[in-house]
């Protein structure tokens, strides 16, 4: 097994306030309050419009994801990771993707049978999620998943990568193939 990560140690003496910024205004600056986001059923919606099950929102709070979204000027810029939440209507599904960069965090703020489908390499597996369950998908591993309740789910996506790169699909899945 690899040793894990070393991250460097920063010191209060190492911190830089950007110039022009005092620490309130920089601190501020880091914050994006849900009053000013806005959720965006168009960063995926050539999936959607191909087939309506793949109907899903994002709302951006640090970073852009990986939904092929390059800037938003409402995000709290990324250093290490991104965070999003994401609406996921009752029969939706986010179709099996790979992050070949970065770790992929869902964890379900509202939903009660979120279904994970994770490939590797031949062998399926599957997990249900409900409300407060989260899950870690490492890079290099084949998800998706699908609301399988009755009700709308909401949740939070955190990508270990401060700007991954757009997921890729299977080569024999139908969204391999859509242009965005």
């Amino acid at each position: 097994m690899d040793a894990p990560k070393k991250f460097p140690s920063i010191e209060p003496s190492d911190v830089e306030i950007p110039d022009g910024k005092s620490l309130g205004e920089w601190i501020e600056s880091r914050v994006a309050r849900y009053e000013t986001r806005t959720i965006d059923w168009n960063a995926l919606k050539f999936q959607a419009d191909h087939d309506p099950k793949y109907k899903r929102a994002q709302m951006r709070y640090i970073g852009t994801g990986a939904t092929g979204i390059s800037d938003d000027e409402n995000v709290v810029p990324a250093e290490n990771f991104t965070f999003s939440t994401m609406v996921l209507p009752a029969g939706c599904e986010g179709p099996l993707h790979i992050h070949r960069d970065a770790e992929e965090v869902f964890f379900i703020l509202k939903g009660h049978k979120i279904r994970l489908f994770i490939e590797h390499q031949g062998e399926q597996v599957e997990t249900v999620l409900t409300e407060r369950d989260i899950i870690s998908v490492p890079p290099g591993v084949y998800r998706g998943l699908r609301n399988e309740g009755i009700e709308e789910a909401l949740m939070c996506v955190m990508i270990g990568n401060p700007k991954p790169v757009t997921p890729t699909y299977p080569e024999d899945h139908p969204v391999s193939k859509l242009k965005r």
